[in-house]
């Protein structure tokens, strides 16, 4: 976790939850627009990609929003521009050898369900629930890990000089000064129907889901390991770690609906300390774990070897950011892309193009609710 004031972007990770996100329930999005769907909304090199795709992701992304005409044909063209930035990039790992085996992909579903702790039944109803097919998840993480591992490849390249590391700190001292709070852990088991793994559906459940937990910790199960299969919050992906919270923001443990007095008792803990179960204002029940705490502010120096390694990953990943754009920028150059979608639009402006799925749009909104799409 980022403990200073430096913030490190982060590289794509590869999530099952990723290729069946948004699922369930009806969109203000649009059927296909065409009786078949499979006319092409733009060729990549000859690869062909369909109106219907854009659709599916168009829905899935607008959710329960509905769309006016407007917003619908730009969601529209914005979900199409991703997709062939997705096949350019496919494209130019499979001419440079990186193709996932089979067997890779496997894995990666599989271990994927065991971190979510999802069963074959529920893995099939989510994919249902969106709208997918096996073959089709398949094909994407195919090409989202090839895409992966071709920026992995390019990325391994750079290089961070330690004069770099240097003149950064001596630039921005500021940003690496050791607040006196808390770094915690936290374990979540909220009463409501959310979805996540291992849910507890009522309150009655998280009840008695909290105190197994209760009595899983207090017998020596390792709190991480209990985060992550249990913890029922996006937290469970870094075992429950969040990010340090300074003493002057204690404050907003209770404005976020935690007992007042959370960030008093968390500084008078020892490190591996625990606290709870305590109860938020949304009956939520959580369980923190004291895993860092500071008691003095103090002024960190570049020999610190953490500060260093924050400093080298900023760097690093600010110059990814920068050879991944210009690689894209590549591909696209090396590229014959018929956009038809866009050229539609463009050829029919007033119709938001024919390629637009008129059955089920929405009625048109006022000029000021027609905002930027849903996303």
């Amino acid at each position: 976790m980022s403990k200073y004031l430096i913030a490190i972007p982060t590289t794509g990770l590869l999530s099952l939850a990723l290729f069946l996100s948004g699922c369930g329930g009806s969109s203000g999005a649009s059927s296909p627009a065409s009786s078949s769907g499979k006319e092409a909304a733009a060729t990549v090199n000859g690869t062909t990609i369909t109106v219907e795709e854009v659709d599916r992701i168009t829905k899935r992304q607008a959710n329960d929003s509905p769309l006016s005409p407007l917003e619908l044909a730009s969601a529209r063209l914005q979900v199409l521009d991703e997709l062939i930035q997705q096949e350019v990039l496919y494209q130019r790992a499979q001419k440079d050898g990186i193709n996932p085996t089979d067997q890779e992909i496997n894995e990666f579903i599989q271990k994927q369900k065991q971190e979510a702790g999802m069963t074959e039944e529920e893995f099939d109803k989510q994919l249902k629930n969106s709208g997918q097919t096996q073959d089709g998840v398949r094909a994407d993480i195919r090409k989202q890990m090839a895409i992966q591992r071709l920026q992995d490849k390019l990325g391994a390249t750079l290089k961070v000089q330690d004069r770099e590391i240097t003149d950064f700190f001596k630039s921005n001292p500021q940003q690496f000064i050791a607040e006196p709070g808390v770094a915690v852990a936290d374990i979540i088991v909220d009463p409501a129907d959310n979805g996540m793994k291992n849910d507890a559906k009522d309150p009655v459940a998280a009840q008695a889901k909290i105190a197994d937990i209760s009595r899983r910790l207090a017998s020596g199960t390792d709190f991480a390991t209990l985060a992550r299969g249990q913890s029922e919050d996006q937290s469970a992906l870094q075992a429950g770690d969040l990010p340090f919270i300074p003493q002057t923001q204690f404050a907003g443990l209770a404005q976020a609906g935690l007992p007042a007095d959370l960030g008093a008792k968390l500084m008078a803990m020892s490190e591996g300390d625990r606290v709870g179960p305590l109860k938020d204002q949304r009956g939520r029940f959580h369980i923190f774990k004291l895993t860092q705490k500071r008691t003095e502010r103090r002024q960190l120096t570049v020999e610190d070897a953490e500060v260093r390694k924050q400093i080298s990953d900023y760097i690093l990943n600010q110059r990814r950011s920068l050879l991944n754009a210009a690689l894209l920028t590549r591909a696209r150059d090396e590229s014959k892309i018929d956009n038809v979608l866009a050229k539609s639009t463009y050829d029919n402006p007033n119709s938001f193009g024919v390629l637009r799925p008129v059955s089920s749009a929405s009625p048109a909104t006022s000029p000021a609710s027609a905002a930027s799409p849903q996303k």
